[in-house]
């Protein structure tokens, strides 16, 4: 077992959580940083679309596609909450593993609007 150090971290205002503290997807942080690199370009290539009059079609198209990328992303980022911060939380206590469950719940509520 790793002995915790306590480092003066910024937290965020949403969650409480340390900023830049060890998440279930850091593992995967480039990956996820690609992803939404590749998302950003597909906006501003649906940007450039309107602004070159494309098609109607043609530009919803891509937004279809730009709304898949961006749930793949999401149910990625739930499943690495789920994996990591919610069974940490579970083995800490009764309490926080259900805080965690609350979160993810609502979240999941959010992405489902």
């Amino acid at each position: 077992m790793h002995e915790e150090i306590a480092i003066s971290k910024d937290v965020s205002e949403d969650t409480g959580t340390a900023v830049g503290a060890d998440h279930g997807y850091t593992s995967e942080k480039d990956a996820y940083l690609r992803r939404l690199k590749r998302i950003e370009g597909q906006v501003r290539g649906i940007a450039r679309m309107v602004d070159e009059d494309s098609y109607c079609i043609d530009i919803l198209t891509q937004v279809a596609a730009v709304n898949k990328a961006l749930h793949a992303v999401s149910l990625g980022l739930l499943e690495e909450h789920i994996g990591h911060c919610v069974v940490n939380a579970a083995a800490e206590s009764d309490e926080a593993g259900g805080a965690k469950v609350k979160e993810a719940t609502e979240a999941i509520g959010r992405l489902l609007r």
